[in-house]
């Protein structure tokens, strides 16, 4: 990576955790996937319960294959036979040690923002699981909560709407309609500007792209 732009990825970072920390969030930087994953780990006990909801930025990380296979106990809901199953798995996730995921977007001073379809992922992120543990791309940081919410309605939402081949119009056109179509993903949304119980959202962020 360019080390202009790595100096500025550590800057801005800064930024963000002092803004988090104000929140009652706790941010940690990380130059790649690598520490990243090393991070994460560090900070969830062993013998610990973990779950996830969709995210391609914990797959990229690689997050899911050391939950798997070390001293954990996985809440795996994509191993589900039938929705029945699914749902179940998804509501034990629900009462998880340590939650995985990502957020569409994150603030400069340092407020989340997240949008959701089925809202299984933002309902933990708001309550449920004892911890919840973000990854998140430098790329994810905007300017303000407007940016950010346009962020996940015009880049991550058509982009998540072609990956799961949903119909609706942001697959079509690469853009937001603000539809109603029962596909869409913008069902529910969430944003995240203070954290009641302290340092139950820790946001690990990483200087390179992740996600969408």
């Amino acid at each position: 990576m360019d080390q202009n732009k790595t100096k500025r990825n550590k800057l801005l970072a800064e930024k963000v955790i002092k803004g988090l920390q104000s929140r009652n969030m706790e941010g940690y930087y990380v130059k790649n996937k690598e520490e990243a994953l090393k991070k994460v780990f560090s900070l969830i006990p062993r013998g610990s319960s973990i779950g996830w909801g969709g995210s391609a930025s914990v797959d990229e990380v690689g997050l899911k294959v050391v939950a798997k296979t070390g001293d954990y106990v996985v809440f795996d809901r994509e191993n589900c036979k039938n929705p029945i199953e699914k749902r179940q798995v998804e509501i034990q996730t629900f009462g998880c040690d340590y939650y995985l995921c990502s957020s569409n977007a994150i603030t400069e001073d340092g407020i989340l923002v997240n949008i959701d379809g089925n809202s299984n992922r933002v309902a933990a992120i708001a309550y449920g699981p004892t911890h919840v543990i973000m990854v998140v791309g430098m790329n994810k940081v905007v300017k303000d909560v407007d940016a950010a919410i346009s962020r996940a309605r015009n880049e991550a939402a058509p982009i998540n709407a072609q990956r799961f081949d949903l119909d609706t119009p942001c697959k079509k056109s690469g853009s937001c309609a603000n539809c109603m179509s029962k596909d869409t993903i913008c069902c529910q949304f969430l944003v995240t500007r203070f954290s009641r119980h302290e340092g139950r959202i820790k946001v690990v962020l990483v200087g390179e792209d992740l996600g969408f």
